[in-house]
């Protein structure tokens, strides 16, 4: 079945069927406009697509599927040397952009019109050809190109319509960024493969949400932070049958306002640009606050320690989480080495992120192994479990742990915190009071916001430059 097959469903035959921001359009004209994109990029290995919030994109996206091309989103806000170095690397050979949008890069430009139609016809491609190359934020190093398969990203958007009971009679709604897996692979190609309406509402934001009259929403934490502090426009959000939250761990004060506000227990889900999302709560079972739920179909994985070895399932054991299943990136472009020190020879991906699971399967994300896992006093602790509970103090509006230099314990746990009328000592008493003793902060640095990139995550290597 063709990664776009939802594209033929009666549900998508009404001239708003996809909407984005002020523009919409029917599913019969997205495919007339795509191919006159498909004919533009036909016998193109990979083109990028400037992936604005717009009608345009998805246009361009989906005519470059229809081409046989792989996409390469470049994200609007990229820096010259970020954009260069995509598009280098990426071997694309043409750019796709909005007629209005200005032309970045050295590439020949074709401008995605809405006025320009063709005849639908789709170029062979086999499962295994790339789909996509989505480009990491490269907070370790220049970005890398994930190469990702049709097959991939169809298997992992068929697991998430399983989990969450996606079908053609939803209305998706979201606002994310269109060069992010979450707005883009989910946001766009999972409502087109599913049949399902989509409402892009072009940002995030909690009235436009609320406008929409969505049956299933997608956010990050930070517009579900959004959307609780607007009750009105969170209580709107009561006729939905699903909102979803992901990229970044949900905190769990945030969580409990919404369920009082809504009515709605939020699904999370865990994934990674490598591997798209693999673990997730359903919409047929429970949502733990602070879990991320279990496999999704196809799925397998398991914590090691530091020497690899396999832990126990018991809810306290924390190590670095290994996943294994169909949705798995193909390799880093360009990057044998990456790609070999990522995934083992048995097909786990390493992700680099350090979770617990329970006995039933539940799994808890604690962080990044990088920044989050914090070696103080012999003590391995989490920096999530001492986020969460700064986060449970009135007075605390976002919190960032991280573990930094100390001649005794090897590392100390400093938070960063943006809070009102608390000060140090009261603040690492309420932790000590809530976890263990090594666990509290031993030092707090109130900050009046804390760095964050365009998905919403704390980017905790800026923190300790402040």
């Amino acid at each position: 079945m063709h990664l776009l097959a939802g594209l033929s469903r009666p549900e998508l035959d009404v001239p708003d069927a996809i909407r984005v921001g002020p523009d919409a359009i029917s599913a019969e004209r997205l495919l007339a406009c795509a191919a006159a994109v498909a004919a533009d990029v036909r016998g193109a290995k990979a083109v990028a697509v400037h992936a604005t919030a717009s009608l345009p994109t998805v246009v361009a996206v989906v005519g470059a599927l229809l081409g046989g091309a792989a996409v390469v989103p470049l994200p609007p806000d990229s820096g010259p040397a970020e954009a260069d170095h995509i598009l280098a690397d990426s071997g694309a050979t043409l750019l796709l952009r909005g007629a209005a949008e200005p032309p970045p890069g050295p590439l020949p430009v074709i401008p995605v019109s809405l006025s320009r139609t063709g005849t639908p016809a789709s170029a062979a491609v086999t499962p295994e050809d790339p789909a996509l190359i989505m480009y990491t934020s490269g907070t370790t190093g220049a970005p890398k190109g994930v190469v990702l398969s049709h097959a991939a990203v169809a298997a992992d958007l068929d697991a998430l319509a399983d989990a969450w009971a996606w079908t053609p009679d939803d209305v998706l709604v979201h606002g994310l960024p269109l060069f992010h897996v979450h707005g883009l692979i989910l946001g766009v190609l999972g409502a087109l493969r599913v049949g399902s309406r989509l409402h892009h509402t072009g940002r995030p934001r909690p009235d436009a949400y609320a406008a929409a009259g969505g049956t299933l929403y997608f956010g990050v934490p930070t517009v579900w932070s959004r959307v609780s502090a607007e009750p009105a426009a969170a209580s709107a959000l009561a006729r939905a049958r699903l909102l979803v939250s992901g990229s970044a761990a949900l905190p769990v004060p945030v969580f409990d306002r919404l369920a009082a506000l809504t009515g709605h227990r939020l699904v999370e889900r865990y994934g990674m640009t490598e591997t798209l999302i693999t673990v997730s709560s359903r919409a047929d079972g429970e949502r733990r606050p602070g879990h991320v739920g279990v496999p999704v179909a196809g799925v397998q994985t398991r914590v090691v320690d530091d020497e690899g070895r396999e832990l126990p399932h018991d809810g306290a054991s924390i190590g670095e989480l290994w996943v294994r299943g169909p949705m798995l990136f193909d390799g880093y472009l360009n990057r044998p080495d990456a790609t070999a020190a990522a995934r083992t020879a048995d097909g786990w991906m390493r992700t680099g992120d350090i979770a617990a699971i329970g006995p039933d399967g539940w799994h808890r994300i604690v962080g990044r192994r990088s920044t989050d896992l914090i070696k103080s006093g012999g003590y391995r602790i989490g920096a999530g479990e001492v986020e969460d509970a700064l986060l449970a103090h009135p007075a605390v509006r976002e919190a960032a742990v991280i573990g930094t230099p100390h001649d005794d314990l090897g590392e100390q746990i400093t938070a960063y915190v943006v809070a009102d009328g608390i000060g140090e000592p009261d603040l690492i008493d309420f932790v000590a009071r809530t976890l263990s003793a090594h666990k509290r902060p031993r030092e707090i640095r109130f900050v009046p916001e804390l760095p964050r990139n365009a998905m919403g995550k704390v980017q905790k290597t800026l923190l300790g430059r402040r």
